[in-house]
């Protein structure tokens, strides 16, 4: 009888409830299109210089996105599911 009670005790559980993957999934999104943003802008020629490399989105939207994605990420790891 004392073998049944530490089995169903030891049953394995989600360390993180459902809303809390919720939020880790939407900062991963975020912080992935942010990295997506920030890519190319690279020139095939070495000799010539390409200034897209300083676009808006480049330089301020895409960071934004990524540190927005962590702080995300951060608030879904403290989130309590219980509540």
């Amino acid at each position: 009888m004392g073998e049944q009670k530490q089995k169903d005790a030891n049953k394995s559980q989600f360390i993180f409830g459902k809303k809390n993957y919720k939020f880790m999934f939407i900062g991963l999104a975020c912080i992935a299109l942010g990295f997506i943003l920030m890519s190319g802008g690279g020139s095939d020629d070495p000799n010539v210089f390409n200034p897209d490399i300083f676009s808006f989105r480049r330089i301020r939207l895409a960071p934004m996105l990524v540190l927005l994605g962590f702080g995300i990420e951060m608030y879904a790891i403290l989130l309590n599911p219980e509540k």
